[in-house]
């Protein structure tokens, strides 16, 4: 199968650090990947860590066929046998890298296979129960520890990080100390790319939005419209069931009348 030729590659994305800053989005659905294609995203990232994420990669693969996608692995991969076998299994599935918010155990063993992966450094969700939803970074014991990480996963052969909820002014100043691309999520403009999530910018949830994004549209409110409007035209219908309203005779076909009698006879005869 000749696969459609990409964007961008690996090596097209560390040519562009410290150039300009990429476009990232987190998308969830093949409509809104083929929106972000057209809108000219620069990368896209999506979940493969469960089996309806996983049979889901290659739709969202056919829905941008020039798009750069990086699957995210599932938590809990206990060796590194199973990281090599799941980023390759992303990749041949539509993936162009794997993210992976391990240990640099891990995302050495991918990457001395030669499979793309994007580490995770500052606040980490699968892993907030040690440090809570917060910025990281404020003191300098966390923001020594941050850069460490950074060196750990560069050394592992990480080719970019996830920087999220780390101060702008130490995350800018972390992004020149290395040779990763750093995916800023609420930690400012100067890493490599700004990193949303779908949700996030079309406002898809009744929760309160976080303080790192930004919402461009309602479609909570746009769903509850759509929803109303199912319950009332299923409702309109039952009515007109009910009431014999439908169907009409527009809506029927009919057999010639003398035929039918024809029919009738001849059955009735038997």
């Amino acid at each position: 199968m000749v696969r459609p030729r990409k964007k961008y590659t690996v090596h097209d994305l560390r040519k562009l650090k410290g150039k300009r800053c990429l476009t990232h989005i987190h998308v969830k659905s093949p409509q809104e990947a083929m929106a972000a294609e057209a809108a000219g995203i620069d990368l896209m990232s999506c979940s493969f860590d469960s089996p309806e994420a996983q049979a889901r990669l290659p739709l969202l693969a056919a829905a941008a066929p020039t798009a750069f996608l990086s699957g995210s692995t599932p938590h809990g991969m206990a060796t590194q046998e199973e990281a090599i076998r799941t980023g390759f299994r992303a990749l041949e599935m539509g993936a162009s890298s794997v993210y992976c918010s391990g240990s640099p155990f891990l995302i050495e063993a991918m990457a001395r296979e030669g499979i793309p992966v994007v580490g995770h450094i500052g606040m980490v969700p699968r892993h907030v129960t040690w440090t809570g939803y917060r910025s990281l970074g404020k003191t300098v014991d966390e923001a020594k520890a941050i850069y460490q990480k950074m060196k750990d996963l560069e050394n592992a052969g990480a080719y970019a990080a996830e920087i999220e909820i780390v101060p702008h002014n130490l995350a800018s100043w972390l992004s020149k100390q290395t040779s990763m691309l750093l995916m800023s999520l609420g930690s400012g403009t100067g890493c490599d790319t700004q990193f949303l999530f779908s949700c996030d910018i079309l406002g898809d949830y009744d929760e309160r939005i976080p303080r790192h994004a930004k919402s461009y549209r309602n479609f909570a409110e746009e769903n509850r419209r759509l929803q109303n409007e199912r319950i009332a035209a299923f409702s309109e219908y039952v009515a007109d069931v009910n009431e014999g309203r439908f169907p009409e005779r527009s809506h029927l076909t009919e057999m010639d009348s003398a035929l039918l009698d024809e029919v009738v006879k001849t059955v009735s005869g038997l």
